[in-house]
């Protein structure tokens, strides 16, 4: 795909504002807030260690210091000036499925991306992109304004991705290698994956974590058309099934389900902002929702 006209993008970004200003709207009026605390954060940056005292908390504990055997420490902070936001977006050959009105996953990520570059940009924060398959597919440091936000939204919609791979877990590895401080990180992805949980973890504690998991009804259940070939979109491997067998179906039904809710369970288990969004349907009060959740935790 050859990289947006300027009319194209001139389209493209005033369908993105007219969003961004419906969920302006519908925040205001349900959350007397604005679209600025998607971006807050714990507020907080890595300062200093200090020996660990009664009552402290033990997620703070520096392990690496307090192995040394001199006393068990914690971390200290201090009050961030400005957050710095990245979006984390998986663009492997998986989120080319979507509904049957036409939406992809990858269309819904895009939409997400662009729509948070121009907020970021509205409220003066930092914001990057890396996207990834199972390699760096494209990387755009954090980088404030509009002119920034314009290029970021240029390059997503142009790129197309050297690897239709998936490797979750080495997409947060790249971040984390990235990332110097403390940063909002926004995982988009299908999470049509297995063997990432230890490096969402390590991302989880390291930075405010908000994970999004894109998501194709249509990819639960699969209609009965009796024995067909089925080609694995990222390997390009064809098997002959029997789609209109009960037992493949309730397989499969089953296995979809599953992954779905690996993730969702993981960030439970680590208190993580979590935001399934479908193919289907409107996102914007999945959106407003997510508001909701933040602006609870840091009243």
């Amino acid at each position: 795909m050859n990289p947006p006209e300027p009319s194209d993008l001139t389209a493209l970004v005033r369908r993105l504002r007219r969003l961004e200003l419906r969920i302006r709207k519908a925040v205001q009026a349900q959350l007397q807030g604005n679209f600025h605390s998607v971006f807050k954060g714990t507020g907080l940056d890595f300062d200093d260690v200090r020996l660990y005292q009664y009552g402290d908390d033990v997620r703070a504990i520096d392990w690496a210091v307090s192995s040394k055997g001199h006393g068990t420490f914690v971390k200290t902070y201090k009050e961030e000036k400005e957050q710095q936001v990245l979006v984390l977006l998986d663009v492997s050959a998986s989120l080319e499925v979507g509904s049957a009105a036409g939406a992809r996953k990858l269309d819904v990520a895009r939409d997400l991306a662009g729509l948070l570059a121009l907020a970021a940009a509205q409220q003066d924060s930092p914001l990057g992109l890396l996207a990834f398959s199972d390699q760096k597919e494209l990387y755009l440091p954090p980088a404030k304004g509009l002119r920034a936000a314009y290029f970021l939204i240029r390059q997503l919609f142009a790129l197309q991705p050297a690897s239709r791979l998936t490797a979750v877990g080495a997409g947060i590895r790249q971040a984390l290698g990235l990332l110097k401080r403390r940063s909002l990180v926004l995982l988009i992805s299908d999470f049509i994956d297995f063997n990432y949980e230890r490096e969402l973890t390590t991302l989880a504690r390291q930075h405010d974590l908000i994970v999004v998991q894109l998501l194709a009804p249509r990819e639960r259940t699969f209609p009965a058309l009796g024995i067909v070939p089925l080609r694995d979109a990222e390997t390009g491997a064809t098997t002959w099934v029997n789609t209109s067998s009960a037992a493949f179906r309730a397989r499969y039904e089953a296995h979809a389900r599953q992954q779905e809710a690996q993730i969702s369970t993981i960030c439970r288990r680590h208190r993580t902002g979590f935001l399934p969004l479908s193919t289907e349907g409107d996102f914007v009060p999945q959106l407003v929702g997510l508001f909701r959740q933040r602006n609870r935790r840091a009243a």
